[in-house]
């Protein structure tokens, strides 16, 4: 068994906007102005949907030889329904995802039959698109106390 571990930081800068570190890279996280951010950068949500575009994508990157398609050109298009008064506290609804939808435009010679196999592939190996449909333990390792020096 190949177990890798990933890891995030994530820091709270001002209002809701989120200064994310992976591996040295940074990624500006906030909220439009209606959820009480400035529009910085996308949302934690939307970077959920670009998460399962961009892994279906090198899915399909790294897969397609195996199917022998030629993959000229691929953008996954998604979007998802998700109640603000979850978030917001407003209602009993859950706060999540209700619905996540996405179409992949493949640019490719290969016949539809081909690309139908290579397109069950890719659901079916993608890690977000498993993560996201299925349960999984989100656990919490406890909380460390800084006070500031006063």
């Amino acid at each position: 068994m190949a177990i890798t571990t990933f890891k995030a930081n994530t820091y709270l800068k001002e209002k809701v906007l989120v200064e994310a570190d992976v591996r040295g890279h940074k990624i500006i996280i906030d909220e439009p102005k209606e959820l009480g951010g400035d529009n910085q950068g996308a949302n934690p949500v939307e970077l959920l949907l670009a998460a399962l575009g961009a892994c279906q994508s090198i899915v399909a990157r790294t897969f397609a030889h195996k199917f022998d398609i030629d993959l000229q050109n691929l953008w996954v298009e998604l979007e998802g329904d998700l109640d603000t008064d979850g978030f917001l506290g407003k209602s009993d609804v859950r706060p999540g995802f209700l619905a996540i939808r996405y179409t992949f435009h493949i640019e490719t010679n290969a016949s539809h039959e081909k690309v139908e196999e290579f397109k069950k592939f890719i659901v079916a190996h993608c890690p977000v698109g498993d993560t996201i449909a299925n349960t999984v333990n989100v656990v919490s390792s406890g909380i460390v106390m800084d006070n500031p020096i006063i």
